[in-house]
């Protein structure tokens, strides 16, 4: 597995080694003991969620206030746009947002540090990720960063790939502004 550093600190892309023969694909998509050593923690995963967004869909921007949970994403089918926004404020990356595709033929895994908002726009038909968690859900710490905060300014690929606007749950339409959290 290689780990690739992104902007934002702690963020990273972890690319696996992929087997491909005529019959397919072979790939780890988890070891602790790999994870420990690609990216230098010793986060332990204590809950898997799997998500499935039609094309159009925008989830996010999520955190939790207390209870931050990191997050080990991947796609496991399709291709979504996938953001994350510092809201650490000590972080000299305060603010910022990061953003790239992930997808099926990829492979690769997002490596998302407890602290940052997360959320994803479904490129394809349809997506499905898988999550790996550091921290339990807590829906009484559960909050949302508005995903078209002008401040924070993350440019989604919506006209790019033929949407007006995305669609968004009822927690979503009324997350908080950067300055508001």
């Amino acid at each position: 597995m290689k780990a690739v550093h992104l902007p934002i600190p702690g963020l990273m892309l972890l690319e696996p080694t992929v087997h491909h023969d005529e019959r397919g694909f072979l790939y780890e998509s988890f070891n602790q003991r790999t994870f420990n050593e690609a990216t230098g923690t010793h986060y332990q995963f204590v809950q898997d969620n799997h998500t499935h967004s039609a094309k159009g869909v925008l989830r996010g921007m999520h955190y939790q206030t207390q209870q931050p949970q990191g997050k080990l994403v991947r796609v496991v089918r399709g291709a979504v746009y996938d953001v994350v926004v510092d809201i650490r404020r000590d972080s000299p990356a305060f603010g910022q947002w990061y953003g790239l595709t992930l997808s099926e033929s990829s492979c690769s895994q997002l490596w998302i540090p407890p602290g940052l908002a997360h959320g994803f726009l479904t490129l394809s038909d349809g997506a499905e990720l898988l999550y790996k968690m550091t921290d339990y859900y807590a829906p009484q710490h559960e909050a949302c960063l508005a995903w078209n905060d002008p401040v924070v300014g993350i440019a989604w690929p919506l006209q790019q790939h033929g949407m007006a606007q995305p669609m968004l749950s009822a927690k979503d339409q009324v997350g908080k502004a950067l300055s508001d959290i």
